[in-house]
């Protein structure tokens, strides 16, 4: 039978015969074997917590403590009866109170009385304001222990697992050291009782021996003081062990050795101090009147302890130094050291000098753990996996100066100030503050930057007010959206189509490789991804992919067939609050005239034969509504038949970067579209 398997229930009954033991009268052999019992116990977690190489070892312990205190007041509650109603209480208190103390309940009172000083005064106060201090500073260190899990996490060092297991550990410090500030007050408590029962034990025991037994006076105070002062010592020697125990783990620092390894290392690691002392000790053997074997003979022993020590230490600077001979040595792999200068980061973030304490958590920078969030709202609305960003410190880059780079080559650049708000006028500012101007990166708005004392000032006269961390994170966020095509790579798509085939598997297989490769399926979400449609919706892609993929090779058709099919997702982002689109449309002529020039060609794909002057009409009718939906406010959009889309949307792009173009079959048969405008060309010449 295991016991382990028990374990609960033994606990539980354990608990409740303490609480017996509190109500129901002892034998006195049965008073001794408790007695023992406690004494053990509070040996056993003293040299468990020697033993110990990190306090989360035994989290245990605060639980323990208080088991452990409650199990010795109920024994000190069953003693009391037992000395007040029999005179008697077993031999190990009778042993305790005269052979202990040579049956001289005077010395008895001073011995009780030193070791109540030493349990309450030195080991319980140090003790709970350790553990006081301990819980504040574990509360502090939190935040700043999850940005470097989250640093780590986000620069590629550790797993999600790894990333997991370190936070846990961190939540277990935090409510282990909390839980000792509590159970440290159990033990201060417990040294206040030990006082307070052995002077009710004196004084009941002499009321009772004189009234009640006839007793004189003076065989009254020796009979009831010996018990006393042997309950007393036998209840403070198990709790100055455990308030030992109790200061020894709240102290003891992360180790991969048990306490006693690590004093022994580390006071052998300095011979000199051991040969200093040795010589003190010596003098002092020399000194007339002072006993010259103690002192002798311990600075012999500390001479021969330097001796090792120095041995050692030189045994170890000696495996060292042939280490770093023969690391020297060994031949340089120079191709290995190539290899490391031809490996291109996906994604990196080059800061100033300046900007470093953004990402010093020591300084209270939180931008690892902004990036960590970036990384997992990209994956929440774009639906790709971002990879680790690598942050550096660029000395070329000026103080307040950043640089975005997608595969070794820049692609976005800004500048903030770290101790600075950036104000951003919405179209609601009353009036002006003062301030650096500047402008703001991702939309090209213009702001000022502000410091902490125009904050207020600046949020009551309509102004948005950001932190310069939050301007940088938002830069890199739209960056990350704006370039997800060239982000994502194949291994990311078969990383993506693994996902869904735990799922799906035979969606995957029919696809993959039977109808297409993982390059096109590559090419098909970087299309998509290229003109901001989410691909978190990865199982419908496919779906239409698998569909169609008979039909044609194409890789635009095939794009065209998909978007169709997240018609939803497409309409959800565009539409306003009541539920319509509002969009320029195109003139009927101008989608005819589009229609009938394009061609298409064995190799080079379709293209658009357009004659430069419709191009320019068309052009600047178009800037014409867009500029319009600029002003109020509105995301530029415009519709138009699914044959022409992605030819339109080809030939805008170089001059319309930020413009929206979806097809009519692209939205939901409900959606109310509303023509913000419409592009309208001159029919007549247009073409020739």
């Amino acid at each position: 039978m295991r016991i382990s398997k028990y374990s609960d229930v033994m606990l539980a009954l354990g608990v409740v015969g303490i609480l017996v033991v509190m109500i129901i009268p002892l034998p006195p052999v049965f008073m001794d074997m408790m007695l023992t019992l406690d004494i053990s116990l509070g040996l056993l977690i003293l040299i468990v917590v020697l033993f110990t190489t990190e306090p989360l070892e035994l989290s245990v312990f605060p639980g323990l403590l208080l088991m452990a205190t409650l199990f010795r007041l109920s024994l000190n509650v069953a003693s009391t009866r037992l000395i007040l109603s029999e005179g008697y209480a077993g031999r190990l208190i009778e042993a305790f109170g005269t052979f202990v103390v040579g049956g001289n309940y005077v010395v008895g009172i001073i011995i009780f009385s030193i070791l109540v000083i030493i349990n309450f005064v030195v080991l319980t106060k140090g003790a709970g304001r350790i553990a006081e201090v301990a819980a504040r500073f574990t509360l502090d260190k939190m935040p700043g222990k999850q940005m470097a899990i989250d640093a780590d996490l986000n620069n590629g060092l550790i797993d999600e697992r790894e990333a997991r297991a370190r936070r846990e550990k961190i939540d277990q410090e935090a409510e282990f050291y909390g839980a000792m500030d509590g159970a440290a007050k159990f033990v201060r408590g417990d040294a206040i009782a030990a006082i307070l029962i052995t002077f009710i034990n004196i004084i009941g025991g002499f009321i009772i021996g004189v009234a009640q037994m006839g007793m004189t006076f003076p065989e009254a105070i020796k009979t009831y003081t010996l018990l006393t002062v042997g309950d007393g010592l036998v209840s403070q020697i198990p709790a100055l062990v455990v308030s030992t125990a109790t200061g020894v783990i709240i102290t003891r620092a992360s180790s991969k050795s048990s306490l006693g390894v690590d004093i022994q290392n580390q006071l052998m690691a300095r011979p000199r101090a051991l040969f200093l002392t040795a010589a003190v000790l010596m003098f002092f053997g020399l000194v007339p009147g002072l006993p010259t074997m103690p002192f002798v003979v311990l600075a012999i022993l500390l001479s021969l302890m330097g001796l090792g020590a120095r041995r050692q230490l030189a045994a170890a600077e000696k495996a060292e130094r042939e280490e770093l001979e023969e690391r020297e040595e060994a031949p340089a792999d120079v191709n290995a050291q190539i290899e490391e200068f031809l490996q291109v980061d996906p994604l990196e973030l080059e800061i100033g000098y300046g900007l470093i304490p953004l990402v010093d958590i020591d300084q209270g920078g939180d931008l690892l753990g902004r990036i960590t969030e970036i990384r997992k709202q990209c994956a929440l609305e774009v639906g790709i996996i971002v990879p680790p960003i690598r942050i550096r410190d660029n000395i070329q880059l000026t103080n307040n100066e950043y640089v975005i780079k997608i595969r070794g080559i820049e692609v976005a650049r800004g500048e903030i100030n770290v101790n600075q708000y950036m104000a951003l006028d919405p179209g609601t500012v009353t009036e002006k503050v003062e301030g650096q101007h500047t402008t703001e990166q991702v939309f090209g708005l213009e702001a000022i930057w502000i410091g902490e004392d125009k904050r207020e000032e600046a949020e009551s006269k309509g102004y948005t007010v950001v932190e310069a961390p939050a301007v940088l994170a938002t830069h890199l966020m739209e960056t990350l959206k704006r370039y997800a095509h060239e982000i994502l790579s194949r291994q990311d798509t078969q990383t993506l189509l693994d996902n869904v085939k735990k799922e799906n598997a035979t969606l995957v297989d029919e696809l993959v490789p039977n109808s297409m490769n993982v390059g096109n399926v590559q090419k098909v979400l970087q299309n998509l991804l290229r003109e901001r449609v989410p691909v978190r919706d990865l199982v419908t892609i496919l779906e239409s992919l698998s569909d169609y993929a008979s039909q044609t090779k194409d890789l635009g058709v095939l794009t065209e067939f998909v978007r169709q099919s997240l018609s939803r997702t497409i309409y959800n982002l565009y539409k306003d609050d009541e539920g319509g689109v509002s969009a320029i449309t195109l003139a009927p002529e101008v989608e005819r005239t589009i229609a009938e020039v394009i061609q298409s060609t064995v190799n080079q794909g379709s293209s658009l034969a357009l004659p430069p002057r419709f191009i320019e009409q068309i052009t600047s009718s178009l800037n014409e509504q867009v500029e319009r939906m600029n002003s109020e406010g509105l995301q530029p959009l415009l519709i138009c038949s699914p044959s022409i889309r992605q030819y339109f949307k080809r030939l805008v792009e170089p001059v319309f970067t930020h413009l929206v173009v979806i097809s009519y079959a692209e939205l939901p048969q409900t959606a109310e579209i509303s023509s913000f405008g419409t592009v309208q060309t001159e029919r007549e010449g247009a073409l020739t």
